[in-house]
């Protein structure tokens, strides 16, 4: 079974500068794909945000060992 993804129709405001920064690097027919990676990018970094935050809540900050082992494992 194949997922699909739906999508929904949005206007949005953007400053002028962004929109050039966009257009210049994938023209305007990938404008809309580009956006919607780049905001999914940025709930995945919110939602890690979070975790760590929660984490942290309970166990105090993270330690520089801790910070390199996540570092190693994610290098893998």
């Amino acid at each position: 079974m194949t997922a699909t993804t739906e999508y929904e129709k949005k206007s949005i405001t953007m400053p002028r500068e962004t929109v050039r920064g966009v257009q210049e690097r994938v023209g305007s027919r990938q404008f809309s794909a580009y956006v919607a990676e780049a905001t999914a990018e940025r709930l995945r970094r919110d939602a890690l945000a979070e975790s760590i935050a929660r984490r942290e809540a309970v166990q105090g900050p993270a330690t520089d060992d801790d910070i390199a082992e996540i570092l190693q494992w994610l290098a893998q």
